[in-house]
This record gives C-alpha cells, structure tokens and sequence, in this order.
C-alpha cells in the first residue's frame, strides 16, 4: 500500500560529540563520537550493558548527558527536555494505553499537541493503511496479537511526521517468524519514508539484515562503525570479529597456531568457520571434539593446539568424534588481531604475504 506524500519526512543527522554518561565512577557511555546520517538506518548493536540503550536514551532526551554534546539537524539538542527534541520513539514494551482503542492509541500525541480533528482522522487513514490496521482501528490493545501491537506502535511513531524515529529492542518480545517479519516491514517503511532510524539490539541478525550503519559497543565505547558487510568482512577488532558472524568468527592465538614462524609476533589469528576446508596437509589441524549436524552443513569442533575451532563442513562429509583433521583456507579469509589491543593488524596481512597461504 502507498501513503499519501506527507508521510514522507526528511531525515536529520545526529551527532555525538565526545558523549558521556556516568553513574558515579562508573562510565556507562566513555565518551563516544560519532554520526548517524540523515535518512539512514542506524543501528546501535552490543552485549547487555554495552551502552547501546543509554545512548538511544540521551540522543531522546530521557537521560542526562554527563559531558559532551548531541546535536540534531545541526541544532546542538543536549539541554533540551525530551519534548523539544522533534523526535519519535518506539518502547519494547510498545506503552500502548490499555483503556484506548487502537485509533486512539495512534492519534493520541496528536490530539496532546492539538492537532485538529479533520487532520489527525486524514493521517490516521494514511497511517492504518501504510500498516495494514484499517480493521483494527476500534479494538483495544488486549484484543491484539504482538504483532499488530507493534504496528499500532508504529504507527503512533509515523503519525508524527518526525524527522528522527527512535527505537529501543522493540521486537524482543515477539517469536522468530513475527521478528523476522517486523524486520522486513520496519525496513521497508524506513526507507519508504526516509526519516532517520536510530535502532537498538543486542541481536546481529537484525543489524546486519536491517541497517545501512552498524555503531558497535562494547563497554561504553565504540568498536567499529560499518555498514553490515563491512562489519563481517573487515572487522576492526578481535571483539567484533567476535561478535559478528553465526557461529562467530574462530579467535586463535599464534602459540596455537604457529603461521608465521620462530620470531613471529604474538597475534591473534581469525578464521570463521565457513572459510576452513578439508585438506590433506593444511596448517590447521586438530582432533574433533564434538560435531552438531545442521541439515545442509555440520559443525564440527576441534581442539586445535588447545583452542577450541570451529568448521563448517558439507553434511556429506563423514566425520567422527576424536578423528584428526587437517583444513586449509584462502589467504583473503585470513584475518590478524593484536595481542594486546585487540585491534586488526592489515599492516601484518600485507607483510607476510603468502607466507599464510595453506598448502
């Protein structure tokens, strides 16, 4: 379904300026910088208490900025009360008032702001139909999946008209198929409108099947800021490399895995699972441990050297706990992580060559 061309919103870019947010001592957001661009989608990914969800809380206005400077649209927002912030936002928990209808529940902010009657019925109709709720309009949220409680929070979201939508984990609490579903139709609608999406998630899937803009944290600070394929095919760091990818990429220290020689420098070395094969003299080898059989491909698991790795094998192959296996891989897939740091280190990719190649 097509809206009328009022929904469609210009996005604004919004940007973090040495940010921080600390409780005491302690630093929940360690004085991040970065920007999000107008009209993109944005997603702020990370493990429970990375910071992700305390930044979306600061760019909306609901938690104080200890130091630092947001600025949206250009216009420096950080003292500013939630309400000013010409911005929308989509809760996990959606907030739908449980005495409103689903009509009522959309409009509701409108008819706040007073926005008159004949207006608030013509973006109602244009939103309804966008989200495919014209039917439900008179029913009450108790009366409605968690799907289509996601739409009516949506569509209180769009109704808007704002330049910058918000959204923190909102697809949480639905089951695989409703998530996978809601992806697709919040990415549509995005782009179909072209506000400004900033998204919250703990879970990759939807950041790398959403997203133009990956913001990684970990620990209150920044890892990487990427596009989705950036992010798998280049990360910056062995965390990202980490946290990336199903089943995440293998981080294998060099002692394991003895690649570049008596006087190498101790590195890590990253290998996903997908880029190891079978071969007859490869320089990974290891004795399988356990193996998961996934339909199309089999996960087998394998001390190598101490560390456990993971491969991702063709199902045809036959393979049995406590063979010795031998894998090789392409010297593209071969990824180098400091030690200490845990930053990339390309600079040493490009100095050992074909030193990495397997045979």
């Amino acid at each position: 379904m097509t809206s009328r061309q009022s929904v469609a919103v210009a996005g604004e870019e919004i940007r973090l300026e040495n940010v921080v947010k600390a409780y005491g001592d302690s630093r929940a957001v360690d004085d991040i910088s970065v920007t999000l661009p107008a009209g993109a989608f944005t997603v702020l990914l990370g493990p429970s208490g990375c910071g992700k969800s305390t930044t979306l809380r600061m760019i909306a206005g609901l938690e104080e900025v200890t130091s630092g400077a947001i600025t949206i649209g250009g216009k420096d927002i950080t003292g500013l009360n939630a309400a000013r912030r010409n911005i929308s936002m989509v809760f996990q928990s959606y907030a739908l008032f449980p005495h409103l209808s689903v009509a009522e529940n959309i409009t509701f902010g409108l008819k706040v702001r007073r926005v008159a009657k004949a207006e608030r019925e013509d973006r109602l109709k244009t939103v309804a139909d966008l989200l495919g709720l014209p039917l439900l309009l008179d029913r009450k949220p108790s009366q409605l999946s968690g799907g289509q409680q996601q739409r009516v929070a949506l569509g209180r979201a769009i109704i808007a008209e704002k330049p910058v939508c918000l959204m923190d984990e909102p697809l949480s609490n639905l089951d695989a198929k409703l998530r996978h579903e809601m992806r697709v139709e919040i990415r549509a609608l995005q782009q179909q409108l072209g506000f400004t999406m900033v998204y919250v998630t703990h879970d990759q899937v939807e950041a790398i099947t959403m997203a133009d803009q990956v913001v990684l944290l970990n620990g209150g600070k920044i890892e990487q800021v990427a596009n989705p394929r950036a992010l798998y095919e280049k990360p910056a760091t062995a965390f990202a490399a980490r946290f990336i990818g199903s089943p995440p990429m293998n981080i294998i220290p060099s002692t394991s895995l003895p690649l570049l020689g008596e006087n190498a420098p101790d590195v890590l070395f990253g290998l996903r699972p997908e880029a190891l094969e079978l071969r007859s003299e490869g320089p990974v080898r290891g004795r399988v441990r356990t193996i998961e059989y996934l339909g199309a491909d089999t996960l087998v698991a394998c001390d190598v050297g101490g560390t456990d790795v993971l491969a991702r094998l063709p199902s045809g192959r036959s393979v049995a706990a406590g063979d010795a296996l031998s894998f090789g891989f392409a010297p593209d897939t071969l990824h180098i992580f400091d030690q200490t740091s845990g930053k990339r280190r390309d600079d040493l990719i490009t100095q050992i060559g074909l030193q990495v190649q397997s045979s």
